[in-house]
Formats: C-alpha cells, sequence, structure tokens
C-alpha cells in the first residue's frame, strides 16, 4: 500500500488596501533560504501590478512562471472559477513545497479558507495559516487605511445609507480569520502609535493571536511559513459578520488603470500622485513608470499621501518602456480628472 501524498502548505496572506502585503511576499521571495515557493496573486479590479511587482524580484525560489495572477475579480467572490484552476497549474509543476496566496485588499478570507474542503483539492492542499497585514499608522490615528475620511463624511452625508462603514466591517472579518497578525509601517510609529495600534487590533481580535510589528514588510520567513495550523479545520468557528450573506459585492469601490510616457522627474510623478488622497477620493496607487535616462523600472506605491519610489529590476529587451499606475478608489471616481491630475 502506498503511502498519501503529503498535501502542500499554503500560506494566505490578506490585508486591507495599501498595509503592505506585496512589499511582505517580495520579503519572504527574496529570503526563502532555498525553499521552493508559488505565489497566486488577486488584485482588485480588472488589471493587476502586483504579480508585476512579484515577478520583479528576480529570485530563484520562485520563478516567474511560478506566480499566478488572477485579476478578473476579487478571490473571495470566484473561487471556483479562479482560485482552483490557479491552483491546479501551480500544483502540476514539480517541486513546488510552498504556496502563498495574496487576496485582493477588499477579500473575505473565510470564503477562501472554506474552498480547502472542496473534494478536488481537500487531499492535495492545506492552509498552513492565515496572515493578515495592518497599516500600523493608519491604525494608530483611528483608521483601518490611510485616507478614509473621505468615505466617512460621504456615508455620514447620506440619511439613506447605512453607518456601518463597510471597509471597517472587511477589517473586521480579516482579523477574525488570523493566524498571526503583522503589524506593519512600525517605523512611521512613536511609541504612543503603537500602542493605539496594537490596542485597535486586541479590540478586533476575537481570541489570542500572535502580533509582530515590522517595517517594510520585513518579517522572518521562519515565521510567516511554517505555522502548521491547519486553517480549514477551524474556519466554521471563526464567526465573521457576512457568515449569514449568500454573496457580498464592493460596489463602494472601483479602480482604473492610467497609462505613462516616459518621466524625466520621478519627484514630479511622486507630487502628482500624493496629491491625489488631497483632491479625489483615491485610497490606492501603484505601478511602474520609465524614467528618461535610466535602464531600472521605478516602482511607485501610495497609500493616502504617503508615496514611496525605488528602482526595482532593469526594463527587459522585450518590454515597452511604457508606465501604467493602477488608482483605487471610490465608487464614481472622476477617472478623466485623475488621468490628467497624474500625466498633466
Amino acid at each position: 500500500m502506498t503511502a498519501p501524498l503529503a498535501r502542500v502548505p499554503c500560506t494566505i496572506v490578506t490585508g486591507f488596501l495599501g498595509a503592505g502585503k506585496t512589499t511582505l511576499i517580495r520579503h519572504v521571495l527574496a529570503n526563502a533560504q532555498g525553499r521552493r515557493l508559488a505565489v497566486i496573486v488577486n488584485e482588485f479590479g480588472d488589471v493587476g501590478i502586483d504579480g508585476e511587482i512579484l515577478k520583479g524580484c528576480g529570485n530563484a525560489a520562485c520563478p516567474e512562471d511560478n506566480i499566478v495572477e488572477l485579476a478578473n475579480g476579487c478571490l473571495c467572490c470566484t473561487v471556483a472559477d479562479e482560485f482552483v484552476p490557479a491552483l491546479d497549474a501551480i500544483l502540476a509543476k514539480q517541486g513546488v513545497e510552498h504556496i502563498v496566496i495574496e487576496t485582493s485588499g477588499l477579500a473575505l478570507p473565510k470564503p477562501l479558507v472554506q474552498a480547502f474542503h472542496w473534494p478536488a483539492i481537500k487531499s492535495r492542499v492545506t492552509v498552513d495559516g492565515v496572515v493578515v497585514v495592518v497599516d500600523g499608522a493608519a491604525l494608530a490615528d483611528g483608521r483601518v487605511a490611510q485616507d478614509l475620511d473621505a468615505l466617512k463624511r460621504q456615508r455620514a452625508a447620506d440619511t439613506a445609507l447605512e453607518h456601518d462603514d463597510p471597509v471597517e466591517e472587511v477589517f473586521e472579518d480579516q482579523i477574525a480569520c488570523a493566524d498571526l497578525v503583522v503589524l506593519n509601517k512600525r517605523d512611521l510609529l512613536d511609541a504612543a502609535g503603537i500602542n493605539r495600534a496594537m490596542a485597535t487590533i486586541a479590540g478586533a481580535l476575537p481570541r489570542n493571536v500572535k502580533v509582530i510589528t515590522v517595517t517594510d514588510g520585513k518579517v522572518d520567513e521562519t515565521l510567516l511559513l511554517g505555522l502548521g495550523v491547519g486553517t480549514e479545520a477551524d474556519i466554521e468557528n471563526r464567526r465573521t459578520r457576512h457568515d449569514a450573506e449568500a454573496e457580498h459585492d464592493h460596489d463602494d469601490f472601483d479602480s482604473f488603470v492610467v497609462a505613462l510616457g516616459e518621466i524625466a522627474d520621478p519627484s514630479i510623478l511622486t507630487a502628482r500622485v500624493a496629491a491625489l488622497a488631497e483632491n479625489f477620493d483615491v485610497l490606492r496607487v501603484k505601478g511602474f513608470a520609465a524614467v528618461t535616462d535610466k535602464q531600472l523600472r521605478l516602482l511607485v506605491q501610495a497609500v493616502g499621501p504617503r508615496v514611496t519610489h525605488q528602482y526595482d529590476r532593469p526594463w527587459a529587451a522585450s518590454e515597452m518602456r511604457a508606465g501604467r499606475l493602477v488608482v483605487i478608489g471610490l465608487k464614481g471616481l472622476d477617472r478623466a480628472a485623475v488621468t490628467q491630475a497624474l500625466v498633466g
């Protein structure tokens, strides 16, 4: 009688827009200690950038064809159509030891974990753990993401709307499923800010879960991978706000892509990106730009008015030197005005 094959562990990395999920996964890929990894990445909206960011790592532990990008809807809403085929494609590869799944910033992790009970995959994979990444600086300021003032003002002014903030509900549902919480952006906090952020997390956690604080998503991969929880076996005990709903939607949000020509000065672009949060209902911007006379691709990421940029890898010979930025904001965002503000 042959022994059953060991199930491949999967780490689900979730967290709200701009918390730093992709940055954290980039760090894990760069420090995989020889472990053969694969990644499934899901971005909100119809065009994903996160897969391109991860492929920019150029790490042998996770070659580009081991990164599967899903950009046809939020993974928690399209589990059957998107996740299982992607998982099949990865499991068909030889030597994959661990799979990292990055959900979109608006995803609820519970439906995804529940899918691990499906007969098609139950015997082949297990949830090693659910890791929730949170924006420490935002939590210290009393919000779950950097720029939600516009959302709160809009909801408070409309008496026809429920006053429960849907973004807060997503945050609570993500925390409810956590096996590990990573409080990111510690470098932006003083001791009092860390205490405020930790108190917010503690207030949302329904049970005792370890919380670690980090800067720039730099988590030791031994803390992140190999938790061995088998979360799917306990997922029904993790109560969330959406348990009674047959389905949910993300109608409060919208996303689109802005194409950029070559730029001469990165500081001008980053100033324009930072201004979006002040002038429009923009929550998140991320993508790439081509800088004149620079052989490296410029990676740009913004959460509200906080903008970071760095050169991540050379442009490939087969690539067109053209930038594109994904903009995520509230429904009804004026696309034309935002595009004009970015391109000048």
